[in-house]
């Protein structure tokens, strides 16, 4: 056996992350990373993107928004040039404001839209005519359980990550027979700065303290915690993997059993 492959299996591969300068992001890259991926850091914040990208090989920054078609063409054909094709995209970009429906606007209703689903349809577009041409790829969307199940007071959140779910499934099947692999990942609550800015608005409205909404939203999954960056990354990495060629059009639950 290969050492060297058995231990960097995606050796040779252009991975691209959205929405890498924290939280799952900068954990997926870490990931990939260490598996031999040449990879892409993509976001809105250069510096936060840089820092994350000095403890790894063969990082590439770019900055785009995600919900702007064009920088986002930008943006890849910067990646590309830098360190060839993208065969794997991890879209994790994502926003996830809270309200009651009657109080969300219209301008952070679509906001939420451009940025989770608009921004995951961009990247897509932009690179899954790298995964044609090289004859294999792997796009993963982080969704969420609220892709699969209806929550109170983020209804522009569920729809957003019910429509990329919906997205994964077609795109999967569009592409069933090109060896390429479609998958969501759909974690529940992880231990994220989205999370505190979360708990911070449920402190604000509710008069709670901060480890009485820790514990309303621990709540939710029945293994009582919060899911971790890493695990999300590890699911990542089964994804990309040999051995997850027959797994695509899959929305993946990852919440301590909340959705079965």
């Amino acid at each position: 056996m290969n050492i060297t492959a058995s231990h960097r299996p995606l050796a040779g591969r252009h991975a691209l992350v959205s929405g890498a300068s924290r939280g799952i992001g900068a954990a997926v890259v870490r990931e990939l990373n260490a598996l031999g991926a040449k990879v892409t850091l993509l976001g809105r914040d250069p510096a936060a993107l840089a820092h994350v990208a000095a403890g790894l090989d063969d990082a590439v920054v770019v900055t785009a928004d995600v919900g702007d078609a064009e920088s986002v063409e930008a943006a890849v054909a910067a990646a590309r040039a830098a360190a060839g094709p993208i065969a794997i995209l991890v879209n994790n970009a994502g926003i996830g404001p809270s309200a009651p429906f009657l109080k969300t606007g219209a301008d952070v209703w679509s906001g939420v839209m451009r940025t989770n689903l608009e921004g995951t349809v961009n990247l897509c577009r932009a690179a899954l005519p790298d995964m044609l041409a090289v004859g294999w790829g792997r796009i993963v969307n982080i969704a969420s359980t609220a892709g699969l199940r209806g929550y109170p007071y983020v209804t522009a959140y569920c729809s957003s990550k019910h429509a990329v779910v919906g997205l994964t499934r077609a795109l999967a099947m569009e592409f069933v027979r090109k060896q390429i692999t479609v998958n969501a990942i759909c974690p529940g609550y992880v231990n994220t700065d989205l999370l505190e800015r979360t708990l911070d608005n449920i402190v604000q409205k509710t008069g709670s303290n901060r480890e009485q909404a820790a514990s309303q939203l621990r709540a939710t999954n029945p293994q009582d915690r919060f899911v971790e960056p890493e695990e999300v990354a590890a699911m990542v990495r089964f994804l990309c993997l040999p051995g997850s060629e027959s797994v695509t059009g899959q929305a993946l639950a990852l919440a301590g059993g909340e959705i079965q």
